[in-house]
This record gives C-alpha cells, sequence and structure tokens, in this order.
C-alpha cells in the first residue's frame, strides 16, 4: 500500500521538522545543551524519513506498472 508509506513517510518529515524547531528555539534561548538534543532527534527522524520516503518511492513504482 504506497498511500500507507507515503503516510509514514510523512510523519517522520513532520517529525523531523518539530525537532529541528525545538533545536532552534532552544538555541536563541540560549540552552545550548537542550538544543544539541533536540538536533540529534531530528537526525535521527531524518533518517527515519528517508528510509520512509525511499519504501514509499519503491512501492509506487511497483503499483504504477500494473
Amino acid at each position: 500500500m504506497p498511500d500507507k508509506a507515503h503516510t509514514k513517510a510523512a510523519e517522520k518529515h513532520e517529525s523531523t521538522a518539530k525537532a529541528h524547531r525545538s533545536a532552534a528555539e532552544h538555541h536563541s534561548k540560549g540552552d545550548h545543551a537542550k538544543a544539541t538534543q533536540h538536533s540529534e532527534q531530528a537526525h535521527m527522524h531524518s533518517k527515519d524519513a528517508h528510509e520512509h520516503s525511499e519504501t514509499a518511492h519503491k512501492e509506487s513504482g511497483k503499483h504504477a506498472k500494473k
């Protein structure tokens, strides 16, 4: 089901964006330890988002060929 794969990828991208926003907010407040923590979370979410995007792309290609 490519729809589910695309939805999961989108959710991971949203998690990445949220973590980046949190990192920026903490950085602007001078809380660099928290900013780093959120930046690391963003990086992990980004990796997951990439993997889900790859899966969605592959699944979409399978369904397009039918």
